[in-house]
């Protein structure tokens, strides 16, 4: 098949979506597949164009001046439909155009199949209501969902428009983010979600075109052979990672609050960047907390850092929809902890801990226990082992293959 991704999310940006785009492209193409990435990106020379070209990633045109925070942003989707279409003619003979976003370059994928009838699938990877509520400052987020809401409007119909309600559009910015999210799906010939919990609230507030769940997969190139069992001696130093964003939606200063009630040996390696990246590192100065940052860091060291760990930190709460740390730990047999109920379905029973609630106490309070009980390290460490091998990209790819050739069939 020749199949084209689209997405705002890919160059010059880390993340779930990017390592996502790039395990997927990888093993379809060891399929035996043609697979075109096309995605905004920053400015960069004709060189580097080509260079990224010989590997089917094509920069769609891009604002050069205008960025979302640090992320490039598309011009609009017609332009970059009017470009594909002169630049890249072929496209017109692919078929499926898989898009993962709902911003500019991914309507335009969307918009373009719809004009040359070739089928599309849809990847929801996040919570874009609970994200515009943690990035954008209060006093804007009502203003800044009403003018998203607005620009996507334009080029996707919005049939369904969610009301406010007391499930998850509990104020107007959330409710219109679930506007543009589940019109931006329907848009689609079919949706893939990354776990059922956020299957079920996508149908809940309307999605109608069929979703199935795909859960995200882990490179075969990085899993280890042998990893061995992870264990925590009594008196022994915990040692924890943190290697999500450095942000509001993902909870480090909680998370930092909790450390200050933490009664025992700990350490803490903190990679990658944010918003909050700064505020932290005050945080721990000011606390003289046992807590390291390293920065971003390219996955070889980030993963180096996990397989020296006891216990891998994904504290979001109500934001995540799948939460890739989660597998990267397990792929190595690190245990996980987290305080989002829903993420129990990422990884097997008996590998992670959960805190109570989501509040700094909580956290500390199941911290506190697990130092009291070292032991519970290798026993959830043997079970991370045991079951980790379902979670390569290699095994979840033949899933995906059979999803898009079906999809392809269906069209006319």
């Amino acid at each position: 098949m020749k199949i084209a991704f689209f997405s705002d999310c890919y160059l010059d940006l880390t993340g779930g979506i990017v390592s996502s785009i790039n395990a997927q492209k990888t093993e379809l193409e060891k399929l035996g597949h043609v697979v075109y990435v096309f995605s905004t990106g920053f400015p960069r020379s004709d060189e580097e164009l080509k260079k990224l070209a010989k590997k089917n990633i094509f920069q769609v045109p891009s604002c050069k001046l205008f960025f979302r925070g640090l992320a490039p942003i598309s011009r609009r989707p017609k332009i970059i439909e009017k470009w594909l279409l002169k630049v890249h003619p072929e496209i017109k003979d692919f078929d499926v155009f898989y898009v993962h976003y709902e911003s500019g370059c991914s309507i335009a994928g969307l918009r373009l199949a719809k004009a040359l009838n070739i089928p599309t699938v849809q990847v929801m990877h996040g919570r874009e209501d609970m994200g515009e509520t943690h990035i954008i400052p209060f006093g804007f987020r009502t203003v800044v969902a009403f003018l998203l809401n607005w620009f996507h409007s334009w080029y996707v119909p919005h049939r369904i428009i969610i009301p406010r309600d007391e499930y998850y559009a509990d104020n107007l910015a959330r409710a219109k983010m679930w506007t543009l999210m589940v019109n931006h799906a329907n848009f689609a010939d079919l949706v893939l979600a990354p776990s059922e919990h956020f299957r079920e609230k996508l149908a809940h507030y309307g999605v109608t075109a069929p979703i199935r769940v795909l859960p995200n997969g882990f490179p075969d190139n990085y899993f280890p052979k042998n990893p061995p069992v992870k264990e925590l001696k009594p008196g022994e130093t915990l040692r924890m990672v943190w290697h999500s964003r450095v942000s509001a939606e993902k909870r480090i200063i909680p998370f930092l609050r909790a450390l200050c009630k933490v009664n025992g040996n700990y350490h803490v390696d903190v990679y990658g960047g944010g918003g909050d990246y700064f505020r932290a590192k005050r945080f721990v100065r000011r606390h003289n907390l046992n807590v390291e940052f390293h920065g971003n860091a390219t996955f070889d060291e980030v993963y180096s850092a996990i397989r020296k760990s006891h216990l891998d930190i994904l504290v979001s709460y109500n934001f995540d929809t799948f939460g890739m740390t989660l597998i990267e730990a397990e792929s190595t047999g690190v245990p996980v902890f987290f305080c989002d109920p829903d993420m129990k379905e990422i990884v097997p029973e008996g590998s992670f801990v959960l805190s109570e609630s989501e509040s700094p106490e909580s956290m500390s309070e199941a911290l506190n226990d697990l130092l009291k009980h070292p032991k519970r390290i290798r026993e959830m460490s043997e079970v991370m082992l045991k079951n980790r091998e379902a979670v390569l990209i290699s095994k979840r790819i033949k899933i995906l293959e059979k999803i898009l050739k079906q999809v392809k069939a269906k069209k006319p």
